[in-house]
């Protein structure tokens, strides 16, 4: 078993370094290529919006597929979705056609599938003891691409110059051919395949395994752990997506070029992944809930530091490293504690169905983020960032009161 865990270990840290460089160098300049063919600030949080619908779209079929074929199958699928987006993407920018680019977006946005699922892939095999860290180290193993990504993202722009493509659009034909890479490795690597693998190791006597919706749903309410698991990630995402999406374009106003703000967001996915072990060992050390908690307090000083910047570049980057960090323990504790609360057969389904709320509420706070921008400032999205917290921030502190 430990060579086995291995294995699949090093086929998830490569997709993962591979999957994390053509988002991020995708998603780096996907508001301001928003904004350039929309033509207004309003609607250039709709690039975000787009990427976590389409994301949130494909969560409950690829859980099903998964469910019926494995990690393998789902993977590989959703990054040749998210290659086919990237290429809609370019076609949209090319043909200066606004709702195309949105498509394009969508299925874009099955590459972070692809990233979200394989953290719960890591989980599969892994002892209860040791879940936490397993999630982390696969979380941690897209810091490589997905630092180097925004900061490729101005090369990527100028390669395609003369070619009549806008530079901002550049990077999502490099981050296309990334996915296919990411799509070729799962699929030679990945085997034996870790869900099914652990589905005929499981002791229990569970019947067949279901992927639906309904069976997802119903299992997260027999289970107060695992809501409380299901509500840390998707508001940790909530909150991070919204910031993040608008950030961008409030340096742009401050007058950032597009080689601070691809080093403002490197520190941002620095603070996601490159201290996501450090999570995972203290989530399993000091337990998930605690983790979740102080989740609840990074993300909040984040938006404190952020939303009263001003025209500080330092501070909104301090605030963006520490959204990352919020993400990070909110992510890793929540994804942890969710495969812990459920029985094996249910996990593919519930884990698909935590995605889906994670990204489908992401989605909206990226849509409201632009027209809170463009009426009231930076500085009241942060705020209401912050106010988003409260509910979690309760269920965590009932959730340890009931475990006293």
């Amino acid at each position: 078993m430990p060579a086995l865990r291995r294995r699949i270990t090093i086929a998830l840290v490569i997709s993962q370094i591979l999957g994390g460089l053509g988002i991020a160098t995708g998603v780096a300049l996907a508001a301001v290529l928003a904004q350039e063919v929309s033509g207004t600030d309003a609607l250039s949080g709709l690039a975000s919006t787009a990427s976590v619908v389409g994301t949130a779209l494909l969560s409950v079929p690829l859980a099903a597929l998964m469910t019926a074929r494995g990690r393998r199958a789902g993977l590989v699928l959703a990054y040749g979705i998210g290659t086919v987006g990237a290429g809609v993407v370019v076609l949209g920018a090319v043909a200066d056609n606004f709702p195309l680019l949105l498509v394009g977006l969508a299925a874009f946005g099955a590459g972070s599938s692809a990233n979200l699922q394989a953290r719960f892939a890591a989980a599969d095999l892994a002892p209860p003891e040791r879940r936490g860290r397993a999630i982390s180290l696969v979380v941690w193993a897209t810091t490589i691409g997905a630092v180097l990504g925004p900061n490729i993202a101005a090369p990527a722009g100028r390669s395609v110059s003369g070619l009549g493509v806008p530079a901002e659009a550049g990077p999502f034909i490099w981050a296309g051919g990334v996915f296919l890479v990411s799509a070729v490795v799962l699929q030679v690597m990945l085997r034996p395949d870790p869900l099914l693998t652990a589905r005929a190791l499981a002791q229990e006597s569970e019947g067949a395994a279901d992927g639906s919706l309904r069976t997802a749903v119903r299992v997260v309410r027999e289970s107060p752990a695992a809501l409380l698991a299901l509500v840390a990630i998707a508001v940790s995402h909530t909150v991070m997506v919204s910031i993040m999406s608008m950030t961008p374009v409030a340096l742009k106003h401050h007058g950032a070029g597009i080689e601070l703000i691809g080093l403002v967001i490197s520190g941002h996915i620095a603070g996601m992944y490159a201290f996501s072990p450090v999570m995972g060992w203290l989530a399993d050390r000091y337990g998930r809930v605690s983790v979740i908690g102080l989740a609840v307090a990074l993300l909040a000083v984040a938006a404190l530091l952020a939303g009263t910047a001003g025209d500080s570049h330092s501070l909104v980057a301090a605030g963006l490293f520490v959204l990352g960090l919020g993400w990070s323990a909110g992510v890793v504790a929540g994804s942890a504690l969710l495969t812990d609360s459920v029985p094996q057969a249910a996990r593919a389904p519930v884990q698909g169905l935590s995605d889906l709320a994670m990204n489908a509420s992401a989605g909206i706070g990226g849509a409201l983020s632009g027209l809170v921008v463009s009426q009231l400032g930076y500085g009241t999205l942060n705020l209401i960032g912050a106010l988003m917290l409260l509910p979690l921030a309760a269920l965590a502190v009932r959730s340890s009161i009931a475990r006293a």
